[in-house]
């Protein structure tokens, strides 16, 4: 892996992991490097933090994450089936801090 690369792991419906190398010096969010992996991310709002159709659930490693802003908060919010463990991967901006992070697509998304 290079210095400018970390892993991020996607857990699959079936339960298997597929790791993904995502670049960090590009400045991309999650959403934006999961929407180029082709997984099936409607990100409706183009990354503003006001459909949350971009929802992940941090499996491991939420700890690594910055502190949710008010608006992730609010919008996470309004999804009938959010869990605690329920992100905007939108407001997730790729740092090394995120390397090893296991997420899956939030309920109906995967």
């Amino acid at each position: 892996m290079e210095a400018n690369n970390i892993n991020i792991h996607v857990q699959n419906p079936d339960g298997t992991l597929t790791t993904l190398e995502a670049p960090i010096d590009m400045g991309l969010s999650l959403m934006e490097y999961l929407k180029a992996c082709e997984y099936d991310i409607l990100a409706t709002c183009g990354g503003m933090a006001l459909c949350a159709t971009c929802c992940v659930d941090v499996l491991e490693g939420e700890d690594m994450l910055h502190e949710m802003s008010d608006d992730e908060y609010a919008m996470l919010d309004t999804l009938p089936d959010v869990l605690p463990n329920s992100r905007l991967s939108c407001q997730l901006k790729l740092n090394q801090e995120m390397d090893g992070l296991t997420i899956k697509l939030h309920g109906g998304l995967n």
